[in-house]
């Protein structure tokens, strides 16, 4: 039978009752030494206070020195007391109840420290030597300590074994729960992919079909960007190509610029299109305006997508929390990318929306430009 390596909870149970055995024993046999004392015949005082003193330097072995000396230190403490009970017992014939409880207490606190191939053998021999010098008075004393030494055993495998268990089913669930995370994670990802494939693909197909995008290469360099978000995952991808296409065939006028900008992740570039996109949607349906600016220009370690209508304007504070288009489709989809994005508006002043991406969090100013209106 193979066994495997201990867990938490169990390892820290049998460091904790390790840690906790030395010291027991200490405190343990230094009283019962200290009551030995007192009840040793007046004679054998010089003897007495002789063990007395090597329990109290076992004792400090006990919680000082590490588990061999203590071993060694405790297995010469007891085997002298129980050498020395024709001197100690104040009745003869009688056990020793000092010899009898030093050994009694280092059997026991030894299962908490040692294994049995090791505690056995010295447990025998102690019971030897304390069966020799105290004759026939230690035949009761000899299964009684066995006995105890063999239920301190028996607690502490239980208390060990119901740690394992403890670690085991902990174990089990925090696998079930990775299991669960993972098929989330899963489908998560199915619904992203799929929602990729929506606002991709399937809105280039609209374009065409709408005749809001007829030129060959045009259309070819949609598809290409449209392939390479689909394949390329995080691969980095012309983001003014999808603002084009987006721009292209509004109710408004349009009025673009388009600076030199750096490719970027197409996770980012598709949240700032579609983001411009939502933003172009809200201004042809609630700003009254004849024409709507679109910026894309550089920023700092990443990229900045402005857009900006002269028309009514709203109080941004004001709308309901269930209206979730400039919330839901703008801010928190930019946010999911690591980006940023800015309503700004005033009734009578126009909207301004500015989307910023960064390769860098940090790198994005927050409140750079938010007031900027693009000029065509």
């Amino acid at each position: 039978m193979t066994t495997s390596p201990a867990g938490s909870v169990e390892s820290q149970l049998r460091a904790s009752v390790a840690q906790f055995a030395g010291p027991a024993r200490a405190v343990a046999t230094g009283i019962v030494g200290v009551f030995g004392v007192v009840a040793t015949p007046g004679g054998a005082l010089p003897l007495a206070f002789a063990l007395l003193a090597l329990t109290f330097g076992a004792g400090v072995a006990d919680v000082l020195a590490g588990r061999r000396t203590s071993f060694a230190l405790s297995v010469l403490r007891a085997g002298a007391v129980c050498a020395a009970q024709p001197w100690l017992t104040s009745v003869p014939g009688e056990a020793s109840l000092w010899a009898v409880n030093v050994l009694t207490i280092t059997a026991i606190t030894w299962q908490w420290e040692h294994p049995p191939r090791l505690t056995g053998p010295a447990l025998v021999a102690l019971l030897v030597v304390g069966a020799i010098a105290g004759l026939g008075a230690w035949l009761p004393v000899v299964p009684r300590v066995v006995v105890e030494t063999v239920l301190a055993r028996l607690a502490y495998v239980l208390l060990s074994r119901a740690a394992a268990r403890t670690d085991a089913a902990r174990a089990e669930q925090a696998a079930v729960e990775q299991a669960e995370a993972l098929s989330r994670d899963r489908r998560r990802r199915e619904r992203e992919y799929l929602a990729l494939l929506h606002d991709t693909a399937s809105a280039t197909f609209l374009a065409v079909a709408s005749g809001a995008t007829t030129d060959p290469s045009a259309v070819a360099g949609y598809a290409a960007h449209d392939l390479a978000i689909l394949t390329g995952g995080e691969g980095p991808v012309d983001l003014e190509a999808g603002l084009r296409m987006v721009s292209s065939g509004r109710a408004l006028r349009v009025e673009a610029v388009w600076e030199e900008v750096p490719q970027v992740p197409a996770a980012a570039a598709l949240a700032l299109v579609r983001a411009a996109e939502e933003a172009l949607r809200n201004a042809e349906r609630h700003s009254g305006a004849s024409s709507v600016a679109v910026r894309l220009a550089p920023t700092p370690g990443g990229v900045e997508v402005t857009v900006a209508d002269a028309g009514v304007g709203f109080a941004p504070a004001e709308v309901p929390l269930s209206r979730r288009g400039v919330r839901g489709s703008v801010v928190e989809r930019m946010r999911a990318a690591g980006g940023t994005a800015e309503v700004t508006s005033r009734p009578g002043e126009g909207t301004t929306v500015t989307l910023r991406w960064c390769r860098e969090a940090s790198a994005c100013p927050a409140n750079a430009a938010a007031s900027r209106r693009p000029h065509g």
